[in-house]
């Protein structure tokens, strides 16, 4: 997938990281460690690339909330014209909250509950993605309800081969729990297209996340279209062809994401059906504009490794445990020299590291470390377990930076604890 390297938003001076036009070591020392940061101009950038390549057909890219859904990011997303993915009431909420219309949302997810489906059909979303013929009823019943028409989409499982760095982010291969069935989709559709509760407005697939090639959505692609022009021969008046997510960030050596070549796909096949074409990615836009900063409290030698004992762990960045994933670690201001260790957190669990067997920076108790491309699935997936609070957010924008998700304390860990317990009979 070769194509131009985006800017990178962080970059030494006088030997220290900076990002954007702030020292990382100012940052440390206002707002203590662990802490995620952000540069506001890397978003902007990768959203601005995206859409550029697109221009070639009308088009919405909605940016994917499960990434990272902090309001202070969502808000620089927003500012430059996208428009959001949700997949949860909560998720919902958090777009609206920053200023999101409901015509700018999408609603998907496999497992919306009632209450869910509700909300988003009474808010008025663009489109609520149905996914089986189960949540098909259930969004005919909640808008009989409501007395409205449900503009939706279908979710399909396209059912096309991915190869993806880990198992768990590869969602549109046969079997996979998203989507509907391929088999499925004739009977799910007749029955839409008979409703009069519901409008078919829409198709979907997301074949996964972190695709190191194209051909999935080659593949995806295509099978979609037959079936967009299959159910126009029967009478759907089909507006949007939504090809999901899974544009690549690069967490090491990966070649960067070919915009060119994935709008080469895209593009004309959205043309050719004459439907807007909606893009929804995540990773690819916040990833990159991430770093976790994470102080050395301990340098412990143990059965001939050497561990650096961090302050921040798998409760911080979840992904090096669950997903044995990669992301660079180096020294803020390096003090010379390498060293192999495994760089580990404070949790009580063995498997709380963040990287194992590393040749890195060497440092020593006190030093300051970067976790790079920590921008998605970060902060959203952090966990309070051994009663830790959550890490602040910090969005750099330029030679300025502010705190848009402060720390968590002891006290709001317990804030909704019963200190008495009123019982109930029965």
């Amino acid at each position: 997938m070769g194509a131009r390297v985006l800017a990178q938003p962080y970059a030494r001076r006088d030997g220290a990281l900076w990002c954007e036009g702030v020292p990382l070591e100012a940052i440390a020392a206002a707002v203590g460690t662990p802490a995620y940061v952000y540069s506001a101009n890397a978003l902007r950038e990768r959203y601005r690339a995206l859409d550029a390549a697109l221009a070639g057909v009308p088009h919405r890219i909605h940016y994917s909330l499960k990434a990272n859904s902090s309001r202070g990011l969502l808000e620089v997303l927003r500012a430059q014209g996208c428009r959001a993915d949700v997949v949860s009431g909560g998720e919902l909420m958090r777009a609206r909250r920053a200023g999101f219309a409901p015509e700018e949302i999408i609603f998907g997810g496999v497992g919306k509950t009632r209450a869910e489906i509700r909300a988003g059909i009474a808010a008025g979303v663009l489109l609520v993605n149905v996914e089986s013929g189960a949540e098909l009823a259930i969004v005919e019943e909640e808008a009989k309800s409501l007395g409205v028409c449900a503009r939706i989409a279908f979710r399909v499982n396209p059912e096309v081969y991915v190869a993806n760095a880990h198992e768990f982010i590869a969602t549109g291969s046969r079997g996979h729990k998203f989507g509907i069935p391929w088999g499925d989709v004739p009977a799910v559709a007749a029955r839409a297209l008979a409703s009069p509760h519901v409008e078919l407005a829409g198709l979907d697939m997301h074949v996964g996340s972190q695709l190191t090639s194209l051909e999935p959505y080659e593949d995806g692609v295509a099978r979609l279209a037959q079936l967009a022009r299959d159910l126009q021969r029967q009478g759907a008046s089909l507006r949007f062809f939504d090809v999901g997510g899974g544009l690549p960030a690069r967490y090491d050596a990966e070649e960067p994401p070919d915009l060119a070549r994935f709008a080469a796909i895209v593009v004309p096949v959205a043309a050719s059906l004459g439907l807007e074409l909606i893009v929804e990615p995540g990773r690819f836009v916040v990833a990159e504009s991430g770093s976790l900063l994470t102080r050395v409290l301990y340098r412990k030698p143990s059965g001939g490794t050497d561990f650096l004992i961090c302050d921040a762990g798998m409760s911080e960045l979840l992904r090096p445990s669950h997903y044995d994933a990669y992301h660079a670690i180096e020294a803020v201001r390096p003090r010379g020299g390498t060293s192999t260790v495994d760089v580990v957190g404070p949790i009580c669990e063995t498997g709380d590291f963040l990287a194992r067997d590393r040749v890195m920076d060497d440092a020593a108790p006190g030093d300051l470390l970067a976790v790079r491309t920590t921008g998605a699935y970060g902060y959203v997936m952090a966990l309070t377990y051994n009663t830790r609070p959550r890490s602040p957010e910090v969005l750099v924008d330029g030679a300025r930076w502010a705190v848009i998700t402060r720390r968590e304390t002891l006290d709001d860990l317990v804030r909704l604890e019963a200190a008495t317990l009123e019982w109930t009979e029965g």
